[in-house]
C-alpha cells in the first residue's frame, strides 16, 4: 500500500517538531543537557497527544551514535532503526494485551544483560495502567532499581490506576490537550506541504472536532479529504461531522428575539428536517451564545474572523444582556435533561418554549383577568426588563387608591430607628386603615420572609415612607442582591403586612447610615461567642486542668451554647 495516513507520515522524530508540550520538552531536554538522567518516566495524557511519540523521540535521543542529546542527528543506524520500528534495544510493550505477570516476568528476564546495539536498553510500556496487581508487584523491584544500562519509558491514559508504589519511582509528565487554534494552525502547515485546498472554516471544525487530540485531528483530516475528494471544504466537513450548521441557530435566536413563537417552530420544523442529534443543537446554541456573552461584556476578545460575525453583531446589540445569560441557563439545564424526555425532540421543543415563555422578572405584577404578561414580546436591550438605578434625589408620586389610607407619622419614629424609638399611634378611628410600623428589624421578623429575599431585607436599612412608597437604603457593598424576583418577593411580603399595595423602591447608598439587621445580627452572634470563651476561660475545671497537666484551649472550638 503506498498511501500511508496523515498521522503516520507526519508523526514528530524531535523535539522540534513535537507540536505544544513545551513544559515537557524543556523539562527532557535540560535534564540531557545536564546529565540527569533518570530510570523512569511516566507519561499521562488523554489519547493522541504525543506520549508514546514522546517517548520514541526520547529513546533517540538516547541511542544517538553521535552521543546523548536532545537534538538526535535522525541520520545515523541507530536513529533510523528507532525510526522504522527495528532497533533491537527498544522493546515496546502493549501493556493491554500482555496483563499476565507471566508476561511481565518474561519481559524482565533479560533485563540484566547489556544492549546490544545502542547505549541503552529501553523499555516502552504503553497503557501500563492495564497491567494486573501481580505484574505491577513483578515490576516494582526491577524499576525501582534497574541496571545502569536499562531506562523505563512508561506511557498512560490513565495514571489514577497505577499504584502509588510505582508513582513515586518515575519522573511523570503530563501532556496537555492541545487547543484547537493550535491544532487548526498545525493542520494548515502540513495540508500546505501537501498541497491541498482547506477552507479555514473546516479547519477549524477539524480543530474543534478533535477535542484536543492531535491524532484524531490528522486521522478526520484523512476522512475529510476521502469524503471532499481531495478537497477540504467547510459544507463537506459538517456533513460528514454531522455539525450543526449555525445559520439555523441564529434563526432561531433571531425568532426568540421578535418574540415570535411561529417563526421559532418553524425554524425548529426545518432543523428537524435534517435529522440532527438535539444534544448537539443545543451545545451549538450554547457556544452562539457564549459568543453573544463576549460581544456584549468584552467586545475587543470577539472573534472577528468568524463567518456569522456581523449577525452576531446585531443579535448582541438587540437583545439584552440578561436575556442572554437566561438563554444559556436554560439551554445548559435543557442540554442536561435531554435524555430524560420521552422523545428529543420533544424535549428540544420544550427548551425553546421555555426560551421564549421565560425571561428577567421586571418587578411588574400583572392583572391575572386580564392575561397580561402571556404573550411573548420583542425581547430587546432597549426595552430591557432591568429597571435603571433610580436616582436618590427622585421622589416617586405617590399612587392614588381607592380608599383614602391615612399617612402614618413617620418623622417622629422611622422603623430604622433602634428599640428605644417610639412610634406614633394612629387614632381609634384610624386603627383599622393604617397600622403603627415597628422598627425595621421587629418588621422584618413580621414578614415571613426567607432564603434570599429575607437575606435582601437584612442587608437593607429603612429610608422613608411616603403613603404607600416604601424606600430601603442597602449598601452598595451587597447591590449583588438587589434581583427583580426579590425585591417582588419583599414587595409582596410588605403589601401583606400594610394590609394594601405598597410600591417598593431600594436605593443603593455609599454606607449604611444605621445599623441593618443583618449587622445587629452578627454582632449578637460576636457578643455570644465573646460571653462563651470568657466562660471557659474562668470555668474551675478548665483551670484545674491548666495547672494540673498544661492543658491549652484550641483556638476557635469554643462555641455558644445552642450554636
Amino acid at each position: 500500500m503506498s498511501h500511508q495516513v496523515l498521522a503516520r507520515k507526519y508523526r514528530p522524530r524531535s523535539f522540534d517538531e513535537l507540536v505544544g508540550q513545551q513544559h515537557v520538552l524543556r523539562a527532557l531536554a535540560n535534564g540531557m543537557a545536564q546529565s540527569r538522567l533518570h530510570h523512569a518516566y511516566l507519561f499521562t495524557g488523554t489519547r493522541g497527544v504525543g506520549k508514546t511519540t514522546l517517548a520514541r523521540i526520547l529513546a533517540r535521543c538516547l541511542n544517538c551514535e553521535q552521543g546523548v542529546s536532545s537534538t538526535p542527528c535522525g541520520a545515523c543506524g541507530a536513529c533510523r532503526e528507532i525510526d522504522e520500528g527495528r532497533f533491537v534495544d527498544l522493546i515496546e510493550v502493549d501493556a493491554a494485551s500482555r496483563t499476565k505477570v507471566e508476561d511481565t516476568r518474561e519481559l524482565l528476564d533479560n533485563v540484566q544483560y547489556a544492549p546490544t546495539r545502542g547505549r541503552y536498553k529501553i523499555y516502552l510500556v504503553d497503557e501500563v495502567h492495564m497491567l494486573s496487581g501481580h505484574s505491577f508487584n513483578a515490576l516494582l523491584k526491577t524499576l525501582e532499581e534497574p541496571p545502569p544500562h536499562v531506562v523505563f519509558l512508561l506511557a498512560t491514559t490513565d495514571p489514577q490506576k497505577l499504584p502509588a508504589t510505582v508513582l513515586s519511582r518515575c519522573l511523570q509528565f503530563n501532556l496537555k490537550r492541545l487547543p484547537p487554534d493550535l491544532i487548526a494552525s498545525h493542520l494548515r502547515a502540513l495540508l500546505d506541504q501537501e498541497q491541498v485546498e482547506a477552507e479555514e472554516r473546516a479547519l477549524q471544525r477539524l480543530a474543534r472536532a478533535a477535542d484536543g487530540s492531535m491524532r484524531d485531528a490528522l486521522s478526520l483530516t484523512d476522512q475529510a479529504l476521502a469524503f471532499g475528494s481531495g478537497a477540504l471544504r467547510d459544507d463537506d466537513v459538517a456533513s460528514m461531522l454531522g455539525s450543526i450548521d449555525t445559520r439555523w441557530v441564529l434563526d432561531i435566536l433571531q425568532a426568540l428575539q421578535a418574540g415570535d413563537g411561529p417563526a421559532l417552530m418553524q425554524a425548529a420544523d426545518g432543523l428537524a428536517e435534517q435529522a440532527p442529534d438535539f444534544s448537539d443543537v443545543l451545545a451549538a446554541m450554547l457556544e452562539t451564545l457564549h459568543g453573544l456573552a463576549v460581544l456584549q461584556t468584552v467586545p475587543e476578545a470577539a472573534d472577528q474572523d468568524d463567518p456569522e460575525f456581523e449577525q452576531l453583531q446585531q443579535l448582541a446589540e438587540a437583545l439584552a444582556p440578561e436575556d442572554v445569560q437566561l438563554f444559556y441557563q436554560i439551554a445548559l439545564n435543557g442540554r442536561r435533561d435531554l435524555a430524560l424526555a420521552p422523545d428529543p425532540r420533544l424535549g428540544f421543543d420544550m427548551v425553546l418554549l421555555r426560551l421564549l415563555a421565560f425571561r428577567p422578572d421586571a418587578g411588574e405584577t400583572p392583572d391575572p383577568s386580564s392575561g397580561a404578561g402571556r404573550q411573548p414580546k420583542p425581547r430587546s436591550a432597549a426595552a430591557s426588563p432591568r429597571p435603571k438605578k433610580p436616582e436618590p434625589t427622585a421622589t416617586a408620586p405617590a399612587p392614588q387608591t381607592a380608599t383614602a389610607v391615612p399617612e402614618p407619622a413617620v418623622e417622629e419614629a422611622l422603623p430604622g430607628d433602634r428599640g428605644d424609638s417610639t412610634t406614633q399611634e394612629a387614632p381609634d378611628s384610624q386603627a383599622a386603615a393604617s397600622k403603627s410600623v415597628p422598627p425595621w428589624p421587629q418588621l422584618l421578623e413580621q414578614l415571613g420572609l426567607s432564603g434570599m429575599s429575607q437575606e435582601l431585607a437584612m442587608q437593607c436599612h429603612w429610608g422613608r415612607q411616603d403613603q404607600d412608597l416604601v424606600v430601603l437604603h442597602l449598601d452598595r457593598a451587597h447591590i449583588h442582591l438587589c434581583m427583580p424576583p426579590l425585591e417582588k418577593r419583599l414587595r409582596e411580603a410588605l403589601s401583606d403586612w400594610f394590609g394594601r399595595p405598597v410600591t417598593l423602591r431600594i436605593e443603593p447608598v455609599e454606607a449604611a447610615a444605621t445599623q441593618t439587621p443583618a449587622a445587629m445580627a452578627d454582632e449578637q452572634r460576636r457578643q455570644r461567642q465573646r460571653l462563651a470563651e470568657q466562660a471557659i476561660d474562668g470555668d474551675p475545671t478548665v483551670s484545674a486542668l491548666r495547672e494540673t497537666f498544661g492543658a491549652e484551649i484550641v483556638p476557635d472550638s469554643v462555641q455558644p451554647r445552642g450554636h
